[in-house]
């Protein structure tokens, strides 16, 4: 069965083409390579295209017949949305939009969307569920919103079946080391810190220690990149097997601060990490951590590897035989 993967040439997209492909699934993998990179589609076919073209959507529906989507494509630098909202909603909103009608039209109604907790906004003290209310602080999860609301009107309207996930932070690489994370420019803590580790930088800038957390510095939940693809492969049979729609948060429910992850880094490799300290960047929530007991006990998803340790120990793996870093 052919599945279409937008973005599936960035971080988490060539890792989840590799979970489709070892579940049995044909990944077509659909990128324009602005933030992904062609060596990573190894697991099925490549398609280059745009989603803010429509045309290149329906080439690649004729071309490769697929029977649902993945949809990781989207721009998420939140410094970027804060600066520049209107490449957010023209990029995220105006190509899901795109996709989404491109997928109706062709009758592929089983869509798994790749959003964000960021859609919550900053709630601090609270562990993210499902039912908390939905606040973005920018337009990065403003976007992702607004996605959301697209895909029930379209099932509302032509029963476009869907399950959406929302995550913060992903981390970790695949442990086989065939793909990673790298981004252009590297904007991911983890990556920055690794990068910092092997003298590919001369150190990490902590922006903002004044915060109202244990060590002043923002706190995060992280999930492995291998974790969260093997919850989107339980959503497509989910949806395959006919269960309908769903919104699905993935967290462990505990979060690290930056210092913490910095630390970690330092025990795993054994090396030092330089550090520096800037001001609060515009934008960044004090506290985000997500639940995922809905995942838990519908999807049966059960994370295995998202310990703070291990995602460092899987990311410095493939960080020290990657080619990709500036």
């Amino acid at each position: 069965m052919n599945i279409l993967v937008t973005g599936g040439a960035g971080y988490i997209g060539s890792h989840a083409c590799k979970a489709l492909a070892k579940a049995g699934f044909t990944p077509i993998t659909f990128d324009n390579l602005s933030t992904g990179w062609r060596d990573a589609v190894k697991f099925g076919p490549f398609v280059e295209g745009d989603l803010t073209d429509r045309a290149s959507i329906d080439r690649a529906f004729e071309a490769h017949d697929p029977k649902a989507i993945l949809h990781f494509a989207a721009l998420s630098r939140v410094d970027e949305a804060m600066s520049n909202p209107g490449l957010y909603w023209r990029n995220n909103v105006l190509g899901s939009l795109n996709l989404i009608e491109a997928a109706t039209d062709h009758n592929c109604l089983d869509f798994v969307f790749s959003s964000t907790c960021a859609t919550y906004g900053d709630q601090d003290n609270v562990v993210l569920d499902e039912t908390t209310a939905q606040m973005p602080l920018n337009a990065y999860g403003a976007s992702k919103q607004a996605v959301e609301r697209i895909l029930h009107d379209f099932g509302v309207t032509h029963g476009l079946r869907r399950v959406i996930f929302r995550y913060f932070n992903v981390a970790g690489a695949d442990p086989e080391a065939e793909v990673g994370e790298f981004h252009r420019p590297e904007t991911h803590l983890i990556p920055i810190v690794l990068d910092a580790v092997a003298g590919v930088r001369d150190g990490v800038t902590i922006y903002g220690t004044d915060y109202p957390t244990k060590d002043g510095t923002c706190i995060r939940d992280y999930v492995h990149v291998s974790d969260l693809v093997d919850a989107h492969v339980l959503g497509l049979r989910w949806l395959l097997d006919g269960k309908g729609s769903r919104v699905f948060n993935l967290g462990t429910g505990s979060g690290f601060s930056v210092r913490e992850v910095i630390d970690s880094a330092r025990r795993v490799t054994n090396r030092d990490v330089p550090t520096t300290i800037g001001d609060r960047r515009a934008g960044d929530a004090i506290k985000l951590v997500s639940g995922s007991k809905r995942a838990e006990d519908e999807l049966q998803w059960q994370p295995q590897k998202s310990t703070m340790p291990q995602m460092i120990e899987d990311a410095w793996r493939w960080h020290q035989v990657a080619d990709y870093r500036e």
